[in-house]
């Protein structure tokens, strides 16, 4: 009896799980859309309409994959801060720091537009409850931060990580300390 084709989620969910395992197994370099397709159980032209890159491929599933971090509730807005780049770290050192090259140096314009578009607003998201817990505890002054303040901890540790390939504790501590307190509590007037 033949195989049933899978289309819609079933595929997407199939093809997403392939890629990680994939880049688990091979690292971004490694990564092919032959192997790819073998281990979906589809064929590369399925893969090539979606993606006709391997890096948005990748992307793709890696956004997928990607689950904000949450910074627990520690009482202080600088102690949230560094919880919150803790997890950052947490993350990216999952990703990994090949693939996170590889991967920049591989998109396209208009992928890379996209990607930055979706880094601002998950470094909005991810900073947000931090921000509201502050003004709820009276630590920040009534003002409006501007996005790219928001998403300022996700862009200064992945920053840190591609350069440096580490984000060790003194530097978190440099980081919240000398830039995002800072600029936090002197954003612009409401």
């Amino acid at each position: 009896m033949a195989a049933t084709r899978r289309r819609g989620a079933e595929l997407e969910s199939a093809i997403r799980e392939a890629v990680l395992a994939e880049v688990a197994e091979h690292g971004y370099a490694g990564t092919t859309y032959e192997g790819v397709a073998a281990r979906a159980g589809t064929g590369k032209p399925v893969l090539y309409r979606r993606w006709p890159t391997k890096a948005e491929m990748v992307l793709a599933a890696k956004v997928d994959d990607f689950v904000l971090p949450r910074a627990p509730d520690t009482g202080s807005l600088e102690k949230d801060l560094k919880a919150l780049l803790h997890e950052l770290r947490s993350m990216v050192e999952v990703v990994g720091r090949e693939t996170m090259l590889r991967l920049l140096a591989d998109l396209e314009p208009p992928s890379m537009g996209i990607m930055r578009s979706l880094l601002l607003t998950r470094g909005i998201e991810a900073t947000a409850p931090v921000i509201e817990r502050a003004w709820a505890r009276g630590e920040l002054p009534d003002i409006d931060l501007p996005p790219r303040l928001l998403s300022l901890p996700l862009d200064l540790a992945r920053h840190e990580f591609i350069l440096a390939g580490e984000l060790p504790d003194d530097v978190i501590d440099a980081i919240v300390e000398e830039v995002l307190l800072p600029a936090m509590r002197h954003g612009r007037s409401a």
